[in-house]
């Protein structure tokens, strides 16, 4: 049982690290420190560096105290700056794009590694700082971690460039979704790497014999950010029942709802079914760990802000789309339905998941909804559905496909503002209906 809380724990632990904006540049201040520390220890053992490499090394301990403090008040000023230029690119993204792409932002390693240099060389130089002895004292100056100073100064000098370069390229439409499709299609790969030959049919569960369903309540308010099922099934096993998940990871939780459901022919004890809630990790935010539908969600904000009156980004919509299409060929592909888990021939584990047609839904439905008579847009989105098809190798999702081009097709019929509009559409349905016929063009 502590096995399974740890696992659930930390893997809760590892997402809020993952995206924190503080723990990477605490490492690496500590580091630094750590550093300052061992340098100090090396200059008292080994001495007589001046002398051999005066040019180098040789300094009295005032100039190295007023050397160190002049680094260490530069650091703290740029990285006063660097911590500016990312609260101005977070609030950029926030109104342009979503405020779901910050998390995306905050958890940037190159963005916690500028941030934790800068902090870290001054916390190098307080280090050395308190080796050099005042007025009065013996004379002591810590020669090599002075000359380690001004290394870390260079290279700070170049992460600082890198940093701006980085910035800018980061905060480009492009990048946002390059970045959320990357994180989403690692996410299938992780959860869905079976190939679908056939139609995608969920399993049709055997319960045994009297069984009685008894409601797990959420622990906290939130959304479920990660279940481990080996956790379920070492919990079902243990406990001798049946563990049906009545919500999904990104689903909405609260003390009132019920999460999960025990299925059992005794009335389960009290402490079992709160073992079992806390078996769900839940958080203020979704992550895309196990969301797939989470990193279309980003995707199709960023369309839809784009989309609005007040942008009116079109170019930023398309590229949208380019990645969703990516994402949802990807899945046409995969065998999404849950697969129950067993104990040996003891079904143990119902787990919940989505199925293709919701994905499907919530990657165009929105984004077709406020394209009224954006003919770019909708021929997009016919040239997505041909490019997911292709894709697609279960005759129940190709018809879905079908379904969908149809709807769109309708609208942009209905909505097209001018004869040519509608001679594109029409031309781009002829071309999507001709036999091997390539879709993707234009």
């Amino acid at each position: 049982m502590a096995k399974r809380f740890a696992s659930g724990t930390l893997g809760k632990l590892a997402i809020s690290l993952r995206s924190s904006f503080w723990f990477l540049p605490l490492l690496i201040v500590l580091g630094s420190a750590g550093l300052a520390t061992g340098l100090v220890a090396i200059d008292h053992q080994v001495g007589g560096l001046e002398e051999h490499w005066p040019k180098l090394f040789a300094m009295d301990a005032t100039g190295a105290r007023d050397l160190m403090s002049t680094i260490a008040a530069s650091m703290m000023t740029v990285a006063g700056v660097v911590f500016s230029i990312t609260i101005v690119a977070l609030a950029q993204a926030s109104t342009q794009y979503t405020s779901r792409v910050l998390r995306n932002f905050m958890r940037d390693r190159r963005n916690q590694v500028v941030l934790g240099v800068f902090l870290g060389v001054f916390a190098y130089c307080i280090g050395v700082m308190r080796s050099i002895p005042g007025h009065g004292d013996v004379p002591f100056v810590p020669h090599l971690a002075l000359f380690g100073g001004l290394v870390l100064v260079l290279v700070a000098v170049t992460f600082l460039a890198v940093f701006i370069h980085h910035v800018a390229a980061q905060i480009q439409s492009g990048a946002i979704a390059r970045g959320i499709a990357d994180d989403t299609l690692e996410t299938i790969e992780a959860l869905f790497p079976d190939p679908l030959e056939s139609d995608d049919v969920p399993p049709d569960h055997h319960l045994p014999q009297g069984l009685r369903w008894h409601a797990v309540r959420a622990p906290q308010l939130g959304y479920i950010e990660r279940v481990d099922p080996q956790a379920l099934l070492d919990f079902a096993r243990e406990h001798q029942v049946l563990v049906r998940m009545e919500r999904n990871v990104g689903d909405f939780a609260s003390p009132d709802r019920t999460i999960a459901s025990i299925g059992a022919a005794h009335v389960p004890e009290a402490d079992a079914m709160d073992d079992l809630s806390r078996l769900f990790a839940i958080d203020s935010y979704r992550s895309i760990e196990q969301d797939i539908a989470f990193g279309l969600r980003q995707l199709v904000d960023v369309a839809l802000k784009a989309l609005s009156p007040g942008i009116n980004d079109t170019t930023t919509a398309i590229t949208s789309l380019d990645y969703l299409s990516v994402i949802l060929e990807r899945l046409a592909g995969r065998r999404i339905a849950p697969r129950p888990l067993c104990d040996g021939d003891m079904l143990r584990v119902i787990p919940m998941g989505t199925d293709f047609e919701r994905l499907l839904a919530l990657g165009m439905d929105q984004i077709l909804e406020n394209a009224h008579g954006n003919t770019v847009v909708l021929l997009r989105l016919l040239q997505a559905i041909e490019q997911i098809r292709a894709g697609a190798r279960s005759p129940a999702r190709q018809r879905m496909l079908d379904a969908k081009r149809e709807v769109i097709a309708e609208v942009a019929r209905r909505t097209a503002s001018s004869s040519e509009s509608r001679r594109r559409i029409e031309q781009q349905l002829a071309g999507a209906n001709a036999p091997g016929d390539d879709a993707s063009g234009a």
